[in-house]
């Protein structure tokens, strides 16, 4: 499968609920994510555009744990890439399992994320611990042939909510890395 993803540093979450409003698009959940990244030195997942990640979902007092891997970014301007992703049953004996086989934590995102569905498309806003405020609109293909178009869709959409600029490749883990060493 081939995400494609775009987000945006939002000033304010409320501007644009308000547009998502007007737009008639609506909320369809919210949930907590806490996102811990696996790295290994041999594989160097963050130097080689990768991740491995183990994200635990809290949604109305219920738990999934979803681990995933991302390939690396196939092109300039959105984060599209490989994923793949199952579901376990237990996320701390395969954060074990994982680390008996030499990963260790390389890093840890927590968010809040309102979901909103447009047409194929899900629309997130997504409050991260010690970020700014983020909008990020994604689409799953089910190969890359048509990422392209996917991709103007997706800035069409952002068009329709008046994001225009403040768009961002790096993920959240980078981000907070990047902020960290600015202190």
């Amino acid at each position: 499968m081939i995400e494609v993803e775009i987000k945006s540093k939002l000033n304010d979450f409320n501007v644009v609920k308000e547009r998502l409003k007007e737009l008639n698009i609506i909320k369809v959940g919210e949930e907590v994510q806490e996102d811990t990244y696996l790295e290994r030195n041999d594989i160097k997942f963050a130097k080689n555009d990768k991740a491995l990640r183990i994200r635990k979902i809290i949604k109305e007092n219920n738990e999934t744990i979803v681990i995933t891997y991302k390939g690396p970014k196939i092109n300039k301007i959105s984060k599209t890439r490989e994923e793949i992703e199952s579901t376990v049953v237990d996320g701390e004996n395969i954060l074990k399992i994982f680390e008996k086989l030499g990963f260790y934590r390389g890093g840890f995102v927590k968010k809040i994320r309102e979901i909103y569905k447009f047409k194929e498309y899900i629309i997130s806003l997504d409050n991260v611990e010690g970020l700014n405020p983020y909008i990020e609109i994604e689409v799953d293909l089910e190969d890359d042939t048509n990422y392209q178009d996917s991709i103007d869709k997706i800035y069409a959409i952002f068009n329709e909510l008046n994001i225009r600029n403040e768009f961002e490749r790096t993920s959240y883990l980078e981000l907070l890395q990047l902020k960290n060493k600015k202190k």
